[in-house]
């Protein structure tokens, strides 16, 4: 996913991204864990109908697992790199009736912030962000209608320095900025952190709530 927003950045990861979305999905599942049960993290009822925005929305994997399980859904990514965006609207094809996919950067989205979500979700796009992700997730808070619900995977830490320096040559910090800010920021409906690879590095998925406000 591509969601950097000044334009040195936007330049630097759409050319990242122009090669690496011809590998993503074949490289990926490697170390992109806890996506795979997300459709079935969201306390949402499979016949509901909802509108969901995924920030990050790569090459559409996450967003065909929803509207394959979520029948009745309206379906909504948004994503930085042309390249994933092609990638991602081939995928979504079968889908194509209630999915929609933009090609800008989230913070400058005047689409994003004209609407009112149900559900809100950043797989590995958080912590891509740098200093940023303060920024992501408030808009997020904005963006998300009271009483709706936002779905976070990410990397969380490592215990490695040389892993972290790694990381961060490659966009990602793991510094375990992100988890104390949503609970800053939302409700905690649940909290999982797991390891990979016997304790490399952890990661986490969280599941947030806006609070409902009364005059």
């Amino acid at each position: 996913m591509a969601l950097f927003v000044n334009s040195e950045n936007q330049q630097a990861l759409q050319q990242y991204y122009t090669f690496h979305a011809t590998i993503y999905d074949k490289t990926r599942w490697m170390f992109l864990f806890g996506r795979k049960g997300l459709v079935h993290q969201l306390p949402i009822a499979q016949d509901d109908e909802f509108s969901l925005l995924e920030i990050g929305v790569g090459t559409g994997h996450n967003l065909y697992n929803f509207a394959n399980y979520f029948k009745n859904s309206n379906l909504y990514g948004i994503d930085l790199s042309s390249d994933m965006i092609k990638k991602a609207k081939q995928k979504l094809k079968p889908f194509s009736n209630r999915v929609s996919i933009i090609n800008e950067a989230y913070l400058d989205s005047s689409f994003c912030h004209k609407e009112s979500f149900d559900v809100v979700v950043f797989s590995y796009a958080l912590s891509m962000m740098g200093d940023q992700y303060t920024s992501m997730i408030q808009q997020a808070f904005r963006d998300l209608k009271p009483g709706g619900v936002i779905l976070v995977v990410d990397f969380h830490q490592t215990k490695y320095k040389f892993f972290e320096n790694h990381m961060k040559n490659n966009h990602v910090s793991m510094e375990g900025q992100l988890l104390p800010f949503l609970d800053k920021n939302f409700g905690v409906l649940a909290l999982d952190v797991q390891s990979a690879y016997w304790g490399f590095w952890d990661y986490f998925t969280f599941i947030g709530i806006k609070p409902y406000t009364f005059k």
